[in-house]
């Protein structure tokens, strides 16, 4: 049986004493105050408990090592609980990694790969690795959070898993398919990695792998086209995926509009709205594992005729029949649109099913090839002078402005700048992007699932033929800038991350074949970082600064060198993605739009046209704010919102300092998300999206207050420079519900 240690004060004192080494913190009154509220009769979970609130009460601008010790404390109740149901002394902490994953194994909680794939000596010699110091890296927040809503339980939700096994096991996880001969290194490295917290994995990752159900992917992306069977296909597909713990982006601009033809009966359709709230009640009706309501983003051409309508539908206000206030929306805004805000010009509004039906073509399956010129605005030009093609013509400014009110009042719309993603579409000879996905950072190729016919067959059974289309996964990860950097560890940390991205689409188990088979095609990955505001901190440069977009340059032009190194390598090691024949990276053009020239790049380009590349999308930025908590630094290439504030969620309310925060790093923490000039954030990110081949999941931080005029200009000044996704407008009134599948 389990012994405990933490059954007198003196040995809580002494937990306490412990804890305290190597922190800039006084305990005396704390220790005091304690003695105070400590009892005989209190058991030691209680007693514990009292021990972190009264830590968690000291933290503040000047004393925020607090939060360590909080942690520290924390930690022993996680080693008493594991070690009293797992039945060993507690005195070791960690108690036998083999036996854990018998135990988890048998009550079904742990999948049968590890111990079918895994023998005990590996098992054993992966325990010997687990490093319990490490979870001294974890501040009270983040481990808090890592505890409640990742670490493996039983089915009564008692604690089995400890921190640094779960790192292990989603190493173990992740490299299960590899050779047998290197394995063990790559599991030890993976671990490196994680446990050093290096770098994340998205949430359904952290929280599925080594489980016996739930998927590895982060977001998916569908194509509706303009039928009812396709409609309720991707109702039904949506349906499925929500389940399995993944968030949805629809594109709908292929669906007609309100008014539109039905088999030749004029004014018959009743447009996209009611397919959307269709897709509204699927989102609050089919929940993610138990836990949340699922979550999909909507994205429609803003030159579909039922724009304006789509535009209201979160608002608070009018008829609530033509509302969905479960979804999130996205605006796909070609480059003209935005050049006829700007000129105040008009804009032409046209139902896509009578310009295929009239013009003989689709015309969101163009785009403009250059700024300024191309085959989309020639075919929209076309449309115009078209008198046999009805329209809707209205001051695109107007337009504009319903998008300015509604992400003032919820947010939403996200803003997907279309020409600049397909210009920069790295597969272009294999396909479109629609639309983005649900955080606005993942732009590949996507297209309708199209349904062929449905027959008996010679069995009796009834058969249902698809030809596939892209269905888009979202396979993501992300560097901890703010501790990779300082510790100059880049080159190893990609190196194998890279490879666990990619192992994901080897390992995964999807309930959509489509989205099984574009894993293969495309074999993307999303690898993406936070941290950013931490590493300026450290690195004493203030945000609004040239020296700071220098810097996003500069570093992110290093992160795109190594990935598509990485993803080289691979596929000298296991072959390219189906789709690489005639891609941009075959060709090499992808290096010569971005204007990569010196020798180093002209190198790697030549040896990615000599071995290919495993995976066809590489990088993309998500807003992992779950995951930034855990590794104790700042969310994606956000600014902080506060020096100090409670981070406060449904269970509980905890207070936070900005990391590493002292007299060094104060002056550029000072400039937060609401105070600093956004403008200075679209330049930064303008200057990191050249070397991003996907997009950044990118908020605007303004206060409720803000002009028109003002916002306008921001998302005038996002798309004059390359921007190709904008994400939450947050504005100071307003509250935005987060989306946690692309927290990686």
């Amino acid at each position: 049986m389990a012994v405990n240690v933490l059954s007198t004060e003196e040995s809580l004192f002494k937990l306490v004493d412990q804890s305290a080494k190597g922190l800039d913190i006084d305990i005396t009154a704390y220790k005091e105050k304690a003695k105070r509220q400590l009892t005989p009769e209190m058991d030691q979970l209680h007693a514990i408990d009292v021990l972190v609130r009264n830590a968690l009460e000291n933290i503040d601008e000047s004393s925020t090592e607090w939060t360590y010790l909080a942690s520290r404390i924390y930690l022993q109740e996680l080693y008493l609980k594991a070690s009293q149901n797992r039945g060993y002394e507690m005195s070791q902490q960690y108690g036998d990694f083999y036996t854990l994953i018998q135990n988890l194994t048998e009550k079904g909680v742990y999948s049968n790969h590890i111990l079918d794939l895994y023998s005990k000596e590996e098992i054993d010699y992966f325990g010997k690795q687990l490093d319990a110091s490490r979870d001294h890296l974890f501040n009270y927040l983040g481990l808090y959070t890592l505890a409640t809503r990742y670490l493996a339980t039983d089915h009564d939700k008692n604690t089995f898993e400890l921190p640094q096994e779960r790192w292990m096991i989603i190493a173990m996880y992740l490299m299960q398919q590899e050779d047998k001969e290197k394995r063990a290194e790559l599991v030890t490295e993976a671990y490196w990695a994680l446990s050093n917290l290096y770098m994340t994995v998205a949430t359904p990752t952290m929280t599925n792998a080594g489980k016996s159900h739930g998927q590895l992917s982060s977001c998916f992306i569908d194509t509706v086209d303009d039928s009812l069977q396709s409609i309720y296909d991707s109702n039904t597909d949506i349906a499925k995926l929500s389940k399995n713990g993944g968030g949805i982006g629809v594109y709908m601009g292929k669906v007609r509009a309100r008014g539109s033809m039905i088999k030749g009966y004029k004014g018959m359709s009743s447009g996209v709205v009611p397919w959307i709230k269709q897709l509204n009640n699927t989102a609050v009706s089919v929940d993610q594992l138990g836990t949340r309501k699922g979550a999909i983003a909507i994205y429609l051409d803003a030159w579909h005729m039922d724009i304006e309508p789509f535009l209201d539908l979160k608002l608070n206000n009018g008829d609530d029949r033509m509302r969905a206030h479960d979804i999130f929306t996205g605006v796909c805004a070609p480059d003209l649109f935005m050049e006829q805000v700007e000129a105040r010009g008009d804009w032409h509004l046209f139902d896509p099913h009578e310009v295929r039906q009239v013009m003989g073509f689709s015309l969101e399956d163009f785009y403009d090839e250059t700024k300024g010129d191309g085959e989309w605005r020639k075919k929209y030009q076309e449309c115009i002078d078209n008198p046999n093609l009805s329209r809707r013509v209205v001051p695109a400014i107007d337009i504009m402005k319903r998008i300015l009110k509604a992400q003032l009042e919820s947010g939403t719309p996200f803003m997907f700048y279309r020409d600049e993603v397909n210009r920069q579409n790295a597969n272009s000879q294999a396909g479109m992007i629609y639309c983005s996905n649900l955080c606005t950072e993942i732009t590949q190729n996507m297209s309708p699932t199209e349904f062929l016919e449905e027959f008996v067959d010679d069995e009796g059974y009834i058969v249902k033929k698809y030809k596939s289309g892209d269905y888009v996964v979202c396979n993501l990860s992300s560097i901890n800038l703010g501790r990779a950097v300082p510790d100059n560890v880049l080159e190893r940390l990609i190196k194998i991350q890279v490879r666990m991205l990619d192992n994901v689409i080897e390992i995964n188990t999807l309930p959509i074949k489509q989205t099984q088979l574009t894993n293969q095609k495309y074999r993307a990955i999303g690898l993406g970082t936070f941290g950013w505001h931490h590493l300026l901190a450290l690195k004493n440069v203030e945000w609004e600064t040239d020296e700071a977009v220098q810097y996003a340059d500069d570093l992110y032009e290093k992160i795109a060198y190594l990935t598509i190194q990485n993803s080289m390598e691979l596929a000298k090691e296991k072959g390219t993605y189906q789709a690489y024949k005639g891609s941009k990276w075959d060709t090499g053009e992808y290096f010569d739009n971005k204007g990569y020239t010196d020798e180093k790049w002209s190198s790697l380009k030549r040896d990615v046209q000599e071995n290919g590349m495993r995976n066809g999308y590489l990088m993309a930025v998500a807003p992992n704010s779950s995951t930034s908590m855990i590794a104790g630094s700042t969310a994606s290439i956000d600014p902080i919102f506060n020096v100090f504030y409670n981070e406060e969620k449904k269970d509980f309310k905890i207070p936070v300092t900005a990391p590493d925060l002292d007299h060094n790093t104060y002056n550029v923490y000072r400039r937060s998300a609401y105070i600093v000039d956004q403008r200075w954030s679209v330049t930064q990110n303008a200057a990191r999206q050249r070397h991003i081949d996907q997009s950044i999941s990118f908020n605007f931080y303004v206060p409720n207050t803000i002009k028109a005029s003002v916002l306008l200009g921001l998302h005038l000044q996002a798309w004059s420079e390359g921007l190709k996704t904008t994400y939450y407008v947050r504005s100071t009134s307003s509250d935005i519900e987060e989306c946690e599948w692309c927290e990686s």
